[in-house]
């Protein structure tokens, strides 16, 4: 390797950390000011009373869906929807407070329910390539590494090359998911907008609206976070050939 390669490949390297560090401060970031939202929304009662669970029964019928339950898990925001078993799961936080964060999350993944109704393009895309993801965040834990090392002390870049792609498949997933939460978001929004009986001011809306931004926000950097390991990996690969 000549010097200009050298500096290339050096470059390449600490670019491709750079970006990895300056995406992990801002998902600590995100991260902080959305749990730190959550909190205070949480604490913020419904003037309608309802709770989580009701508001996710109310939105549930209110599109004509009857086959979908609303159930209790445990941890805090583990709120999902299962596709598989037609379940909306909201976290306790959620399901029995009757906040403006709790009818804000109930209404988001019940925005996932109407997509599966409604089979959603992005939801059977993305639903379709879990099995495919699965395999691939495996793989992604033991060639990352071990690609490296091989590479570094054997010059084989198969297995790290191998990893790469499997971290591709991955990335390219959390993009998907994308559109996926933020349609759910859009959603649930203009539903509880029309449903004053639910969210009765204006005040309320806008906290709704607020608390599942920054929500959307963590999928966004979880992706760009992805993106960043993606790009770091690659570079291994990339500047071997200077």
């Amino acid at each position: 390797m000549n010097h200009l390669s050298f500096i290339t490949a050096y470059i390449g390297y600490n670019s491709a950390w750079f970006l990895m560090i300056l995406v992990a401060i801002v998902s600590f970031i995100v991260q902080w000011r959305f749990k730190s939202k959550f909190k205070h929304y949480s604490e913020v009662g419904l003037l309608s009373g309802l709770s989580g669970q009701e508001v996710a029964v109310k939105m549930l019928r209110a599109h004509g869906i009857f086959d979908v339950q609303v159930i209790c898990v445990e941890g805090q925001l583990t709120d999902h929807y299962n596709p598989e078993t037609k379940t909306v799961n909201l976290s306790q936080d959620v399901f029995y407070s009757r906040s403006v964060a709790a009818a804000a999350v109930a209404a988001h993944e019940c925005g996932h329910a109407v997509q599966h109704a409604q089979a959603y393009a992005w939801l059977s895309f993305r639903s379709a390539m879990v099995p495919v993801i699965n395999i691939a965040s495996t793989l992604t834990q033991w060639t990352l590494l071990i690609g490296v090392m091989l590479l570094i002390f054997s010059h084989n870049p198969f297995v790290l090359a191998i990893g790469v792609a499997a971290l591709a498949l991955v990335t390219f997933f959390s993009f998907i998911t994308l559109p996926v939460e933020f349609d759910a978001s859009r959603r649930a929004l203009a539903w509880l907008n029309n449903n004053y009986s639910i969210v009765q001011t204006t005040e309320e809306h806008e906290q709704a609206k607020d608390a599942l931004w920054w929500a959307a926000m963590t999928y966004v950097v979880a992706a760009l976070s992805s993106l960043a390991t993606l790009l770091y990996y690659a570079s291994f690969l990339f500047n071997r050939r200077n």
